[in-house]
């Protein structure tokens, strides 16, 4: 197995990790910890594209893997963030029914022999989804320390939960728009 693949691998590995430590709040500076381990992830998912495409060690094995390994995160994230009270249970419903229509068209192609490579808005959607979950974990860690206003946290966090889905539904609009001939003709 390649470095691309086996930091793909420990990110799914951190997830256990990063929940534990959003939904524990007997964990001294559990916010923190959940921020830290997100961010880790995150920048595991940059990585390792990175590296498979400088040293040509892309793999069918990390094309799959990849993209399945961001959405167990980032649906992790989300989850934890309503049974927080910290995004609205629409918000996260939308995103990850995107998440299934997508990989669902992208199952399609690939049976059609068809690869669907991610465009430019569902790089924006998930950078504005890894944005908001970060601000939002950062903000509940000022909030442990006693710094900050919680409605105010709340409403920031709400807006830019809002902007992640905004951006996650136009995304999937797109790709059901370009994809359309491709559904229509599915056995």
């Amino acid at each position: 197995m390649n470095l691309p693949n086996k930091l793909t691998l420990f990110r799914m590995i951190l997830v256990p990790f990063f929940v534990a430590a959003v939904l524990v709040p007997t964990l001294p500076n559990h916010y923190l910890w959940a921020l830290l381990l997100f961010l880790i992830a995150s920048y595991t998912d940059h990585l390792d594209g990175k590296l498979a495409r400088k040293y040509n060690q892309v793999t069918n094995f990390g094309k799959f893997l990849d993209p399945v390994a961001d959405k167990i995160l980032v649906i992790s994230a989300l989850v934890c963030f309503v049974q927080l009270g910290f995004a609205q249970t629409w918000c996260v419903l939308l995103i990850i029914a995107r998440e299934f229509i997508v990989t669902s068209i992208r199952l399609v192609a690939v049976d059609g022999g068809k690869v669907i490579a991610a465009n430019k808005w569902g790089k924006t959607k998930t950078v504005s989804q890894l944005i908001s979950i970060s601000v939002i974990l950062l903000l509940q860690y000022l909030l442990e320390l006693s710094i900050g206003s919680a409605l105010l946290f709340q409403m920031i966090g709400d807006i830019t939960i809002y902007i992640a889905t905004l951006l996650t539904v136009i995304s999937g609009v797109t790709y059901v728009q370009q994809n359309f001939a491709l559904i229509r003709t599915a056995k």
